[in-house]
This record gives structure tokens, sequence and C-alpha cells, in this order.
């Protein structure tokens, strides 16, 4: 009698839970899938066998831009109780994997200036200078190079400065480190410009801005082709999306 109801619940009903849940957390897409795998049994069990997330072209919450997006989930551990009622509560956290792309355009309005000045003004030695462009280039040989136009105070004059970043990932495979980079120009700029760079491109690398709600993401592998970022990160998953008001 508990299977048939489970069985007229189905993948049909369970995907459209989790649609709604995800699609909550982006603001547009050019596509979008959110695909739950399970069937009767496992259901039965409190077990859905994978949630799949596929898209391209997305635009999250906080004006966040994404080429691509891939998130695979396994043996999602669920209710089968509160599944019948339409809840899809998760009972234990469940594992996978991710892959995100991030294109050069992508990364320059996540790093955009306000961002940066809003970080400069916390040091307040600095506060006299102001980033004025962002220029963001994944170079093919895998080092990225970022190059930002900054403007002193009271001065009209613009001033470069350019970092060359070889990004790798931490021994200990938890996160993306960039302890190797050249400032091939404007080496008179304060060590608090380049903090703050390196500090900003640190955290888009490591995905921290990517924020989606019961979502957790730890990049262990970096790919760069030319224009591109490829990154690689385990999954984990402790609830599905809240919906934003």
């Amino acid at each position: 009698m508990l299977l048939g109801k489970f069985d007229t619940i189905g993948e049909k009903t369970i995907n459209k839970i989790a649609e709604m849940a995800f699609k909550s957390q982006i603001k547009s897409a050019k596509y979008l899938s959110v695909q739950v795998k399970t069937n009767p049994q496992q259901l039965a069990k409190g077990i859905l066998e994978s949630l799949d997330i596929d898209g391209n072209g997305l635009m999250m919450r906080e004006n966040l831009p994404l080429e691509k997006m891939r998130i695979t989930l396994n043996d999602i551990a669920v209710s089968p109780f509160k599944a019948l009622m339409g809840n899809v509560e998760l009972t234990q956290p469940s594992r996978g994997k991710a892959r995100i792309i991030l294109n050069e355009t992508d990364i320059e309005t996540i790093l955009n200036v306000d961002n940066l000045n809003s970080k400069l003004g916390q040091y307040p030695t600095a506060s006299k200078v102001f980033f004025k462009r962002v220029d963001f280039r994944i170079l093919s040989d895998g080092r990225i190079a970022i190059k930002a136009k900054l403007k002193e105070q009271n001065s009209n004059k613009l001033e470069s400065i350019c970092l060359i970043i070889k990004p790798r990932i931490c021994q200990h495979k938890k996160g993306i480190i960039l302890d190797e980079f050249a400032c091939t120009q404007g080496e008179s700029w304060s060590a608090t410009v380049v903090k703050i760079l390196l500090a900003e491109v640190g955290k888009v690398l490591n995905l921290e801005n990517l924020l989606i709600d019961g979502i957790y993401l730890q990049v262990d592998k970096i790919s760069i082709s030319e224009g591109k970022l490829n990154l690689f990160a385990n999954a984990g998953i402790t609830h599905l999306p809240k919906s934003k008001k």
C-alpha cells in the first residue's frame, strides 16, 4: 500500500519540487535542468539515487554570472513519509561532484571596481586610492593576469598595476592558493592594493562568491584554457534551497 503511494509520487513530482527549489537561487539562465533519479523501492527506503543540476549562461543571485554549472549529488537520504506530503527533507548530508566554468567577463563582473573599492575603504592608509577599471585575462599557459587602473584622490592621472598569477591546488586539496605571482607593472603601489587583488581573485577561484542555500563546494582541481577557468569541486548538500522572498 505504502509502496503504491510512492509510485504515484514518482520522479516527476520530486523533480518539480527540486526544480522550484533551485530555480529560486537563479535570476536567469539560458538553460537549466534539475533532474532527480529515483524509484518507488528506493524512495520507500528514503533514498534518492541522484540529483543533477545542469545549467548554462546562468545569472545567480547577487548578480553572479556563470558560463556553466554542473552539480551531481548521489544517494540522497530523505524522509519518505514527508516526501509523501510533497516535502523533500534531507535526513543527512549527501555528497557529490561539481564543475563550474567561468570566463573572463564573468570574473570581471564579480570583481568589479565597486567591490574592490569597498575593500580599499577598510584600509584607512589606502583610502586615497580608487580602482577605476579591472581587466581579467586567462592565459593558455595556465596563468592568469589581472590588470587594474587606479587613481589617486585629487589627481586625474590613471596608473596601472598588473599581476601575473599561477593558481594551484593546496597540497591537502582544500582549495586554490595564489602564492606564485609577479607584479609586472605598478610595483610602486602599496602592498594593500596587491593584497586586496589577490584576496578577491582567491575568493572567485574558490567559489566563495557562489552561494547556493544548502549546497557547499570545495575546489580540488583547476583546469585553465585560454579565456576559461574550469573549476572541479567536491560538493555537498544539507537541504534543498529555500525560496528567497
